[in-house]
């Protein structure tokens, strides 16, 4: 019983007949092309695994038959998900004879989420979660509660190990338990869980199910967690503002049903100038919005507007404000359950439902007016806000125009401090973001022209986390970043004209360098996300120390690099004395050598500590950090969007007191050589 998939195998043509076809039943399509089901079979598909399990207990959860759920991270490699739902049933299921249980972990698309009435909201939609987790695991074991008896059902690799077994009574409560161990076969990258994704996974899930415990163990480490929010999505914005100041102290929320649906919404605005919306379906996030998130920002826009002018806040011949004014500043999460999502692609990134724009619409053309009416002194902070924005946004694009039409940011007119490259291939072509002229110069004189593109930055670079657009095009910095990089700003903004593929900042080893490489990642960040999510943007790591001996020059990278090539030359000087002792019959003796200079010199070795890149000339330069055959270069990436969020409001916000508990907490780890004191 089963999906049935026809493997052709290529074969000579003489030889192609019948037994050339393969018929793959049951489970063996999956564990034959697992991608099809989990993705991948790296790091993400294994941790899909626990998803699949754990988003089951979820649904039980919002079909309100469940109150908690636990993970445990096994000491021998294994995982069990436990909730306290309805259990999977055990009795004959009437259409393949076998238990139900059965059933639902060894046959493709059997499970109660196709309308039979098992589950009105769910987050899976194929019935195949359970069965591909089984399907690709070396043991697997279901223990479900059922009136105070307990069953078992064990498979290897999908095969049942016997028929369902009747346990006996039990104390435990209802529900399901899974234990599952990832088979190496199939994930030959890592079978490992790791306990910081299912820590994430859990605490997303707690917020976007508000009332229900869960709990995290790794019985590797000890490690505990337990996660539980009253305040659902409410507590899930409030997350997302820490450490930002908040227009208001109250959360905007609201949960409704329109028809067969539930719309529910949380927001509130801060003094920030980044807007941070997280759209989900069933639970199930929407990186790439879909149409709850069109009816969220056309109500949003509208409601704004109809409350300016209703309250005479903006002048009768002021045009509307628009949507990217409205939304400065906000942080929202909107959450819609509903019986049959419509998702794009199988990534589920999209929600396609055009119904449920006009149930989100309704929702908060009604609501948020009536909190606006309810709240007058936020009310006139938000629209405050959005005509400051408006006004920047005007002054911005005055500003911009003014360098367009001067040249200043036309591709054809690069600025004046670009050393570029002569090739033109942006596949080959690499730009340097250089700290100050000195070191700028340095690489000009050094690079590879046909190549390699030099940009000097003067001083550091403008905070974007605090400044509108207005004063980003009025800063030069700025502008001959923009220009240079070629992929226009904003509105304009396309990732298509990149004139690099490789955009390298280079700064000084020391704090002022760690600064002014923070202030270009904030930019890039908040501005150029794009450039970050293609592969295109990477960090520089010069050289800490220059340790010569004689003719022969070592360059090291970090403490680490300096201690083994000192201990290397260590090393050679002790096999040169013993190998000289063994040529004489003379002893030599060997002295006891201290730390750092006074062993370099003990050992005729010296030791440089490059304080900033203008030290090294350009043979250094490009021998240390720029030959590609030589250089370190680390590829910067976004693993998590609302951690790297934060970690940006924290060290380039406006809360003073996060940054100083920041730098309090890790000053113990600070290196006084790197401070300049």
């Amino acid at each position: 019983m089963g999906e049935r998939v026809i493997v052709v195998s290529k074969q000579k043509a003489s030889a192609y007949d019948a037994s050339q076809i393969q018929v793959l039943e049951g489970l063996e399509p999956v564990r034959k092309r697992p991608g099809m089901y989990i993705g991948s079979t790296g790091y993400d598909g294994v941790h899909h695994l626990i998803k699949e399990i754990a988003d089951n207990c979820i649904d039980e959860a919002i079909a309100g038959h469940a109150t908690f759920v636990d993970i445990k991270l096994l000491a021998d490699g294994g995982v069990t998900i436990t909730d306290d739902g309805r259990g999977i049933p055990v009795d004959i299921h009437p259409k393949t004879g076998r238990s139900t249980l059965e059933t639902v972990l060894t046959i493709l698309h059997a499970g109660g989420k196709f309308g039979g009435g098992g589950y009105k909201v769910s987050s899976g939609l194929h019935g195949v979660g359970s069965s591909v987790v089984n399907a690709l695991s070396t043991r697997f074991i279901a223990e479900v509660v059922h009136d105070g008896y307990l069953y078992r059902l064990e498979f290897h690799r999908g095969v049942p190990q016997g028929d369902l077994q009747k346990v006996g009574k039990t104390d435990r409560p209802r529900g399901t338990s899974i234990t599952f161990y990832a088979d190496a076969e199939i994930f030959k990258e890592t079978v490992v869980f790791d306990y910081k994704w299912v820590l994430e996974y859990l605490r997303h899930q707690c917020y976007l199910t508000k009332g229900v415990r869960a709990t995290l163990s790794d019985e590797r480490t000890g490690d505990r967690y337990a996660f539980y929010f009253e305040g659902g999505i409410q507590s899930y914005v409030r997350h997302l503002n820490h450490g930002k100041e908040p227009v208001g102290d109250d959360i905007f929320y609201i949960e409704r049903q329109v028809d067969d649906s539930m719309v529910e919404i949380a927001l509130q605005y801060t003094e920030s100038y980044v807007e941070t919306i997280k759209t989900f379906a069933n639970n199930v996030v929407n990186p790439d919005g879909g149409t709850h998130l069109t009816g969220f920002r056309a109500a949003l826009t509208r409601v704004i507007n109809d409350y300016a002018r209703k309250n005479s806040l903006l002048k009768e011949k002021e045009e509307n404000l628009s949507g990217e004014d409205c939304r400065e500043g906000l942080t929202a999460v909107i959450l819609v359950k509903l019986p049959d999502p419509q998702f794009e692609g199988q990534t589920k990134n999209k929600l396609g439902n055009p119904e449920v724009r006009g149930y989100v619409e309704q929702v908060m053309n009604e609501w948020l007016a009536y909190y606006l009416e309810e709240n007058p002194a936020v009310a006139k902070k938000i629209v405050g806000k959005a005509i400051l924005s408006a006004r920047a946004r005007a002054a911005a694009r005055a500003a911009r125009d003014n360098v367009i039409r001067k040249g200043a940011l036309d591709s054809t007119s690069l600025p004046g401090k670009l050393a570029d490259c002569s090739s033109k291939d942006p596949k080959e072509s690499e730009l340097y973001i250089v700290e100050g002229d000195s070191a700028g110069g340095s690489a000009k004189s050094g690079r590879d022209s046909k190549t390699q593109a030099i940009l000097p930055l003067r001083g550091k670079v403008l905070n974007v986390e605090r400044a509108r657009l207005d004063k980003m095009f009025a800063n030069n910095e700025i502008k001959n970043l923009i220009t240079a990089i070629g992929v226009g700003f904003g509105e304009q903004f396309d990732i298509a004209k990149l004139r690099y593929h490789r955009i390298v900042i280079m700064t000084d080893a020391d704090v002022d360098g760690s600064h002014i490489s923070t202030l270009l990642l904030t930019f890039f960040f908040r501005h150029m996300r794009d450039v970050i999510e293609g592969g295109h943007l990477f960090m520089a790591q010069p050289p800490l120390y220059a340790i010569t001996t004689g003719k022969t020059k070592h360059y090291a990278y970090t403490d680490e690099d300096k201690e083994r090539i000192l201990d290397e030359i260590a090393q050679k000087k002790a096999d040169k004395a013993k190998n000289l002792a063994e040529a004489t019959g003379v002893d030599v003796e060997s002295e006891a050598i201290n730390e750092d200079q006074q062993r370099a010199k003990q050992l005729g070795a010296s030791i440089q500590r490059y304080k900033g890149l203008g030290e090294m000339d350009a043979d250094q330069l490009w021998e240390t950090t720029m030959n590609p055959e030589n250089r370190v270069l680390v590829r910067v990436r976004v693993e998590d969007g609302e951690k790297a969020d934060a970690i940006f409001n924290k060290l380039m916000g406006t809360e003073v007191d996060l940054r100083k508990n920041f730098i309090q907490a890790r000053a113990k780890f600070a290196n006084t050589e790197d401070l300049d004191i």
